[in-house]
């Protein structure tokens, strides 16, 4: 099989997901190939596209949950919104790739890409199956643009994606897919050991996702009162993309034995099995690693939008705490999940609601529906196809 999975830059979750995928296929002997479309076009378009959504993310949380609210309020209205015009563009690009590489199915894990081929769609092209992977537990704002054949989402929201216009023989609940690593039967003490962490310490985990987002000076600083009482102790924090993230705290804490810094890190299930308690915003993805995972969860400074929504559905299930005020309420979050019938309760609840082989159900649901490659020609709204075997 040839597959063609499609992502974008906009924060790491969508790659990540991808990925995810990808590792699955090629295990099997399957030919896979990843693009981010904004490629296609020069210029830097993807870097454009990717790094406009980080600094929002980074610098105005607010700004990206308004933007977020008109995009739920625009989406009531009978006609296309501005996102799918937009990626319009990028049709004919996409067009040409395809011509030059076709494929038996493809795969998107980002709403953009399914816009795009929306279009191909619309104007004539024929195409492989299609599939659109959701990457948080909503259906965000013109999901119901995209004409996939398949929807797969996570299990729990199905109803949301019916709401929204979607059939219902087209959403199918596999879940989000994440990498074999969180997958792993890995102890504490084994995560620990691969890390070179000494292995007589309790460790508590802050990340802010690939870009390291949400209000983690301020978790540092209030944690750092809970390390000056607990010497036993040690806060790893991951600073992802975030360079000026990374800065400002080894400038604060460079000196603090019981913090360690880091910035990307390709070890992240490790460092998750290792820790006693993982503190993150509550990103689809980051949320999932942690269910799949295993590990107590704390979700904070989630960015306003599909964010919220993840919070809601972790912490209403039981798979996680939400704290929404650091300073009153994030020490005694972490005092709860010392409790070992809180703890296993949270993990029982993880592994009840959250599906840890999504990756391999998905890859069985490509093999399932790929179709014979196809070469595609392509000229203004019509298409041509010769079947190549």
């Amino acid at each position: 099989m040839d597959a063609l999975i499609l992502s974008c830059a906009t924060g790491g979750g969508h790659h990540v997901a991808a990925k995810a995928i990808e590792e699955e296929l090629v295990r099997r002997g399957h030919n896979v190939d990843m693009l981010d479309p904004y490629t296609l076009s020069g210029k830097k378009m993807d870097e454009r596209v990717g790094n406009c959504y980080i600094s929002c993310a980074q610098k105005a949380p607010a700004l990206f949950g308004t933007i977020y609210q008109l995009g739920n309020l625009y989406r009531r209205l009978p006609v296309k919104s501005p996102v799918y015009w937009a990626n319009g563009m990028m049709a004919d690009h996409m067009a040409e790739y395809l011509e030059e590489h076709p494929c038996d199915i493809i795969l998107t894990t980002h709403l953009f890409p399914g816009e795009i081929l929306t279009h191909l769609k619309r104007r004539g092209m024929a195409l492989p199956k299609t599939i659109f992977v959701a990457t948080d537990y909503t259906c965000i704002p013109f999901t119901e643009e995209i004409d996939c054949d398949y929807f797969l989402v996570p299990a729990g929201t199905e109803q949301e994606f019916y709401a929204r216009g979607i059939p219902e023989q087209k959403v199918i609940p596999l879940g989000i897919p994440v990498r074999q690593g969180f997958r792993e039967e890995t102890g504490r003490e084994r995560a620990v050991e691969r890390l070179g962490l000494p292995g007589e310490r309790r460790y508590i985990l802050l990340a802010g996702g690939s870009i390291g987002a949400g209000k983690m000076v301020q978790a540092v600083r209030i944690l750092r009162r809970y390390l000056a009482e607990h010497p036993d102790t040690t806060l790893i924090v991951i600073c992802g993309t975030n360079r000026r993230l990374y800065e400002e705290l080894e400038k604060l804490y460079r000196e603090e034995r019981q913090i360690l810094l880091l910035k990307k890190t390709e070890c992240m299930a490790e460092y998750m099995k290792a820790c006693d308690c993982y503190l993150s915003k509550p990103g689809g993805i980051s949320s999932t690693e942690a269910a799949v995972a295993n590990v107590p969860l704390i979700h904070i400074s989630p960015i306003p939008g599909c964010e919220t929504k993840n919070e809601e559905f972790f912490s209403r299930r039981g798979m996680s705490l939400y704290v929404a005020d650091l300073e009153k309420g994030l020490l005694p979050a972490i005092e709860q999940l010392k409790d070992v019938a809180t703890v296993r309760r949270m993990k029982a609840a993880q592994r009840e609601f959250i599906a840890s082989d999504a990756a391999e159900k998905t890859a069985d649901f490509m093999e399932k529906n790929a179709k014979p490659a196809l070469i595609y020609t392509f000229f203004l709204d019509t298409a041509h196809e010769r079947t190549i075997r």
